[in-house]
């Protein structure tokens, strides 16, 4: 596989401008489409660490690490990004190679199955270039060991050969910067987690700081849009950029179907009805999640596994994607014999737990 490789100028994106979006008339209607979903998600994202918006201790920090490189005029050391998905690691590790001014290639690591796969970003890589690896917990184990010397020694040991016959080629690589992003930090190897000179945890954003996002990348999408609606949205966006940037374009699509692309707190609050978000942001999956905890496991505590076969799902799903938010929200606690939703959680849902006959304990 060839590595992918993005070279970034000192000047790219600087300028603030932003093409694209919709064309709207004077009463702000949208006249006509300009780009398409994907290119959103790029117009959306920062490309500039100052155009970041929340984690701001991990923010200064990673500033910090870059000046002090540019000042010795040394490579960054590598930098391991961990936290629920949508939190902006991806962010992070594309705007770091933008400050530094240098060359940046993108892999992922459900695709690094075997040494020979990383081979070509690893040779490709310039002095001072990063290497980032989203889902860097789903390398094989291979390629992590054969990593190892990359990492510390900017070296790597190819063999090749049979038997008898088998050489080993030492081949050394420019220092190059390695960038992990990961949502299962306890799936890395501790050897591994132990070669990042920086190990970044990303949290849950407050709903000021992703009415702030809603409000700049409204204005990217020539949408208009008040304070009091990007609350709204902000509010049922769970924490987190990504679901608030699409939230956001939902409204503008329901604001233009319905409100001749007003968007009002009302519009706001009707569009995400429809979708059966609620005032926390949980969704109708998030809801049912919940609810079968309740209906079939009298509220628990019961193992996630055993759920995720009532509703079909894969387990995965519901540890990644599913109960990060609603434990932070405190609808849900896990136990040592598994989850169990909190009162809390049953009074935003409605349901009298009094009407469950719980097991007695002998405690």
């Amino acid at each position: 596989m060839m590595a992918r490789q993005v070279i970034y100028g000192p000047d790219d994106g600087d300028d603030g401008s932003y093409e694209g979006g919709y064309d709207r008339d004077q009463e702000g209607r949208a006249t006509g489409r300009r780009y398409s979903v994907t290119e959103e998600d790029i117009l959306l994202r920062p490309t500039r660490m100052a155009e970041m918006v929340g984690q701001r201790e991990v923010y200064e920090r990673i500033l910090i690490a870059i000046e002090a490189a540019k000042k010795r005029g040394e490579p960054l050391g590598h930098i391991l990004f961990d936290g629920p998905p949508g939190l902006g690691k991806t962010t992070f590790a594309t705007c770091i190679p933008r400050e530094l001014g240098t060359t940046f290639q993108i892999a992922n690591g459900a695709t690094l199955k075997a040494p020979k796969d990383i081979i070509p970003y690893l040779t490709n890589a310039e002095e001072g270039s990063v290497l980032f690896i989203d889902e860097i917990h789903r390398m094989q184990k291979s390629v992590e060991e054969f990593i190892y010397p990359a990492m510390e020694d900017f070296r790597i040991d190819y063999t090749y050969g049979d038997g008898a016959n088998a050489r080993t080629l030492n081949i050394p690589l420019k220092h190059f910067t390695l960038i992990g992003a990961t949502t299962r930090t306890g799936l890395l190897s501790a050897p591994m987690r132990d070669r990042f000179q920086m190990r970044e945890h990303l949290d849950f954003y407050t709903p000021d700081e992703l009415a702030t996002i809603v409000l700049n990348n409204a204005v990217k999408l020539q949408m208009p849009i008040d304070g009091t609606a990007a609350k709204e949205i902000a509010f049922r966006s769970r924490g987190t950029p990504r679901l608030a940037n699409n939230r956001l374009r939902w409204v503008r699509d329901y604001a233009d179907a319905r409100a001749n692309g007003k968007v009002s707190p009302q519009v706001a609050l009707a569009a995400m009805e429809m979708q059966g978000i609620d005032a926390l942001g949980l969704d109708p999956f998030d809801r049912r999640f919940l609810e079968t905890i309740c209906r079939v496991f009298n509220g628990g505590p019961v193992g996630v596994e055993a759920v995720a076969h009532t509703m079909n799902i894969a387990p995965d799903t519901l540890v990644d994607e599913v109960e990060p938010f609603l434990l932070r929200s405190e609808l849900l606690i896990r136990t040592p014999r598994g989850r169990k939703v909190t009162a809390k959680g049953f009074e935003h849902l409605g349901i009298d737990p009094s009407q469950f006959d719980f097991p007695q304990t002998l405690f």
